[in-house]
């Protein structure tokens, strides 16, 4: 008999690499999707296609939800009847949340009570919960963080994932539910949302090489961040569901780089080197070869409360699960800029 997945998020990064990958373990995949008046399937139409239209054996299906509808997600769980659910499903923007704070808290934490609700009700069978957790959580707590290093959150984004990390937890010692969350460092791939730091670097380098006047626009220059390949730690949600025992677990690279480093190696992929100019809110980059400002920073993308530094430890995962990173940084930059360099073209 095949595993079925039930998959809420499928729509996003993370969501389409955990289904092609689950699909090549042969599983049968059910994803979530929020409806909406424009379609957002472009990430995984491809699958869609192979794993549902073109395919003799359908092992590919899509279902309208959201996790801010408990009925809704009550009466998905008792038709699909999954062997494991990953509740990808975020307001995942950071700086978004300060803005719909209690939309953030409803998706990204009452979002997690109302699929663990469902479980626990649920009697046809034992069903295994992922729970996507994040290094947000720390905020302020001292890297490098791991599984018992202080939350810390310094955004509404952070506490309400906190909530859902922390009734994760709760449900698995109260009710026997195998439940377990990653918490996740920042993890980046050439489908990445364009609001998102990393992409919207690497769509401007591009701009700027296709010699539009482009200028790109940016807020903390000096935040430190720990990245990864989504492709990469998607494989872990799966690892933590197959032991034997929940538990939590920290995914990182353990490395850490500024966002002004990360600018750096997109431009100069692109053969362009910077000269920085300036402090603070009133730094500039300039184009070495011509002088022309092509990065600029812009305090209207500053957060109202930053997070300085996030640098993980993940070597419970790399002892427990067997994992490591296999992806570097510069490989990561290198395939984004690949991918927008065709997508620009």
């Amino acid at each position: 008999m095949k595993k079925i997945a039930l998959v809420t998020g499928i729509t996003g990064q993370d969501g389409y690499y955990l289904a092609e990958f689950l699909l090549s373990k042969n599983y049968i995949v059910h994803g979530i999707k929020r409806r909406a008046s424009t379609i957002n399937n472009y990430r995984i139409d491809g699958l869609y296609k192979k794993y549902y239209e073109k395919a003799k054996v359908k092992s590919f299906f899509l279902h309208y939800g959201d996790v801010t509808d408990s009925l809704n997600i009550s009466q998905l769980i008792t038709k699909i009847n999954p062997d494991e659910i990953y509740n990808l499903a975020a307001q995942s923007h950071v700086k978004v949340s300060f803005e719909t704070p209690e939309y953030t808290a409803n998706a990204d934490g009452l979002g997690v009570l109302r699929i663990l609700e469902s479980i626990k009700r649920h009697k046809k069978k034992k069903i295994k919960f992922y729970q996507a957790s994040t290094s947000e959580m720390f905020g302020e707590s001292k890297p490098p963080q791991t599984e018992s290093t202080y939350f810390a959150p310094k955004s509404p984004y952070g506490a309400a994932k906190l909530y859902g990390h922390w009734i994760t937890k709760i449900y698995r010692e109260s009710y026997g539910i195998f439940a377990c969350s990653g918490i996740l460092f920042n993890h980046e791939s050439p489908l990445r949302g364009e609001t998102f730091v990393t992409k919207k670097i690497v769509m401007s380098a591009v701009k700027y090489y296709r010699k539009k006047n482009e200028i790109l626009e940016i807020g903390n220059l000096n935040a430190v961040r720990d990245w990864g390949h989504a492709k990469d730690y998607v494989k872990n949600m799966w690892l933590m569901l197959q032991k034997k025992f929940p538990q939590d677990y920290v995914i990182s690279t353990n490395k850490s780089y500024t966002v002004k480093e990360f600018i750096e190696k997109t431009y100069k992929f692109l053969g362009i080197n910077i000269i920085w100019k300036g402090k603070k809110d009133k730094e500039i980059g300039l184009d070495k070869k011509n002088n022309k400002i092509i990065v600029r920073v812009n305090k209207k993308y500053f957060r109202p409360n930053e997070v300085e530094i996030l640098r993980g430890n993940s070597k419970k995962a790399k002892k427990e699960l067997k994992w490591k990173p296999t992806i570097s940084l510069n490989q990561l930059v290198k395939e984004m800029i690949e991918y927008e360099l065709k997508l620009q073209n």
